[in-house]
């Protein structure tokens, strides 16, 4: 009897069997391998896979050396707990010059991202410096403020280095009004100036005379009456319980922000009511239509709630996101405040008539600390209805918001999304888990032209690019036991 004979016509004959039924396959790597059975009736499950840390043996040697290192995982449980325990109490709106040093004195202005200079800037950003000049009466026209700007008459520096944050192009000037946010809970302040709403702003770097009206009017009567209406409330104004209320209610707090904009107004609608003699009624004829409204309130809970947790000693949760249009940059708890930085990422969204992604700037602005802190991207889940805004599917933010779970520390215990059973919202980006999965932090964002002076031209998605994230592990020490 020939046994080998027999065994391979049975295995045949299985073999045989299985291909009479329909195959599922599960294809991992490259997409294009699994269209060949797809095309001959198989079912194929494509699995997006990288090599961990890019396929970069020493840095993956390194990556397996920080992994599941106890000293690190105290660190990021400690980091982490002081993320979440981090309020936002909103205190008082006040001129810039009176609340951030360096806008003191002399003409300085704040910007968004990473370091970058006037003649590397973005086109939006640019504007946004010419437009902050010309408000604040610096220079007699763009040409003037440009050759200040230039010359270095005006200086420039990042938001974050002075606990602020601001949208898009983040240009904070003196006499801009800002708000003024305290954490009692880990004696920080943070500062964020305040949204000028839909349509031509200078976030986006629009410039003309319409734009500068509406900034005169937000430092001459917007910014005093809600000042005024802050300090009259009977209760504090809790921006880490509206926003928690926001993310059951449709909001992602990014790029949509309906929910906490409507209750934010009416906290304050009374006192604006009562301060009518400062712009309290022309407050609340712009706060109804301004749906941006609540997104500057949302940058400035999560810086205080990222900076909570920042300089813990080896920690390696992600502490800062920001885009100046150009590059992008990370900063990492355990590294300090030592940028780590990467070519801005294009943005995949939709577009306003007439304009389209050869139009587009790259990525830009501090907005991306709310993603830092668990909401935009991280929450898209939240927000069904966005999905016809920045493009996609509902099941499709359902996996985006399941995706960053899998590079987070853990999930927010306040911040609780209604379709995934009040699971809550992924918060803790670790950049070990960046590296080793390559899956990169998903950002909601505004699309502005790449051109000064024009302003948004559609809305979508981004990614944080992953270079970022090597670099920084690159610098990280491995801790002795």
């Amino acid at each position: 009897m020939n046994t080998a004979t027999d065994t391979d016509q049975s295995a045949a004959s299985a073999f045989g069997g299985m291909l009479a039924e329909p195959l599922d396959i599960v294809n991992i790597g490259v997409e294009s391998f699994g269209a060949p059975p797809a095309q001959a009736g198989a079912t194929v499950t494509n699995l997006q896979w990288r090599p961990p840390a890019g396929g970069d043996d020493e840095l993956g040697m390194k990556l397996a050396a920080l992994t599941a290192n106890p000293i690190i995982q105290k660190a990021n449980d400690e980091a982490f707990e002081k993320m979440l325990s981090a309020r936002a109490i909103l205190k008082d709106v006040v001129p810039a010059r009176e609340a951030i040093d360096v806008l003191s004195e002399g003409k300085a202005l704040l910007h968004a991202g990473p370091p970058i200079a006037f003649d590397d800037m973005a086109g939006p950003m640019k504007a946004g410096v010419i437009g902050a000049a010309l408000l604040e009466g610096w220079a007699q026209d763009e040409e003037d403020a440009t050759r200040q700007a230039r010359e270095g008459k005006i200086s420039l520096h990042q938001t974050h280095d002075h606990m602020a944050v601001g949208p898009m192009g983040g240009i904070i000037s003196p006499s801009m009004p800002v708000m003024v946010v305290e954490d009692p809970v880990n004696g920080n302040t943070a500062f964020t100036n305040l949204n000028e709403g839909a349509g031509r702003a200078l976030r986006y770097g629009a410039l003309g005379e319409d734009v500068m009206k509406r900034l005169h009017w937000i430092s001459e009567r917007l910014g005093p009456s809600l000042g005024a209406a802050i300090r009259e409330a009977e209760e504090p104004i809790d921006l880490r319980s509206i926003t928690a209320q926001a993310l059951q209610m449709g909001d992602e707090v990014h790029s949509r922000n309906q929910a906490a904009s409507t209750m934010t107004t009416r906290e304050l609608a009374p006192g604006l009511a009562r301060n009518a003699d400062l712009g309290g009624i022309e407050a609340l004829d712009f706060l109804r239509t301004n749906n941006y409204w609540f997104l500057n309130f949302s940058m400035v809970a999560s810086k205080l709630g990222t900076h909570a947790g920042h300089n813990v000693k080896h920690s390696t949760l992600m502490t800062t996101f920001s885009r100046n249009g150009v590059n992008v940059g990370i900063r990492v708890s355990g590294l300090g405040d030592q940028w780590f930085t990467s070519p801005a990422a294009e943005v995949e969204g939709l577009y306003f008539p007439g304009y389209g992604p050869e139009d587009a700037n790259p990525d830009i602005g501090d907005s991306a600390i709310t993603e830092t802190y668990g909401l935009g991207g991280f929450a898209l889940a939240a927000a069904p209805a966005i999905v016809g805004f920045v493009g996609g599917t509902v099941d499709s933010a359902i996996r985006t918001t399941e995706e960053m779970a899998t590079i987070t520390h853990g999930r927010h215990r306040e911040y609780q999304i209604p379709t995934l059973n009040f699971k809550g919202s992924p918060v803790g980006v670790d950049i070990r888990k960046v590296v080793d999965s390559g899956v990169e932090p998903v950002i909601t964002t505004g699309i502005a032209h790449k051109e000064p002076g024009i302003g948004q031209i559609g809305a979508g998605l981004t990614v944080a690019p992953l270079l970022c994230f090597t670099e920084a592990l690159k610098a990280l020490e491995i801790p002795e036991a």
